[in-house]
């Protein structure tokens, strides 16, 4: 349960219920060092505290920083929250299990991010990849061997380059979770647009959420 969502923060949906599904696959064994990278409210981190694992967060936003800080204070969880782009507070350290839900939603400004607001927590670039790619050259860098990279996206914005990026930086990588959900209101607003582009066929009226397991060998 999460106490607090302010405006601007990103509130948990399908898409932090399919990643905490895959979460609760991974076999962790107590005091493993968890990163929830782009936290938001926190709720994926406060997920892997009461598994016993030592959680880092981070967000961009302080507002998600205040959120989280608040919501794991409220569930008596110790997990350290810092603010930062991605992965820049942690890039010394390593973890044995990353969590990522970027912001992945194709939208007509191709090559930038909202600065501010809700928007922050979901526009990603013409083909919303803006941070999933820094993601995938990122983030391997930062597990131990047997580490694992658990990522939800979209169908819309190319599991496929995402699964390659990953292989080819030379971590065992699948798409692992599979949910088609309705349109919601942000796609629902540019569907006409990603038609257009072809992200959408003219009989989809549904959005494909999938999680990404990448693997460092031993």
């Amino acid at each position: 349960m999460i106490a607090l969502v302010p405006p601007g923060v990103y509130a948990p949906q399908e898409d932090t219920e399919l990643l905490a599904g895959a979460l609760s696959d991974e076999p962790l064994p107590p005091g493993a060092h968890v990163l929830d990278v782009g936290t938001g409210s926190g709720a994926l981190a406060l997920e892997a505290a009461r598994r016993g694992s030592r959680v880092t967060a981070v967000d961009v936003s302080w507002s998600a920083v205040w959120a989280a800080r608040l919501n794991a204070r409220v569930a008596g969880l110790p997990v350290r929250i810092l603010h930062g782009n991605l992965f820049e507070p942690v890039r010394e350290e390593t973890f044995d299990l990353i969590l990522a839900n970027p912001p992945y939603v194709p939208a007509p400004e191709a090559h930038r991010r909202p600065p501010r607001g809700a928007a922050r927590a979901w526009d990603a670039g013409g083909d919303g990849r803006l941070v999933v790619d820094r993601i995938c050259r990122q983030a391997p860098g930062l597990l131990r061997p047997g580490g694992v990279l658990l990522l939800v996206q979209s169908a819309l914005s190319g599991p496929d380059l995402t699964v390659g990026q990953l292989r080819t930086a030379g971590l065992k990588a699948a798409v692992t979770r599979r949910r088609r959900i309705a349109l919601g209101p942000v796609l629902r607003g540019r569907e006409r647009w990603l038609r257009e582009r072809g992200l959408l066929s003219a009989a989809d009226d549904k959005e494909e959420l999938v999680v990404v397991r990448a693997e460092l060998p031993v």
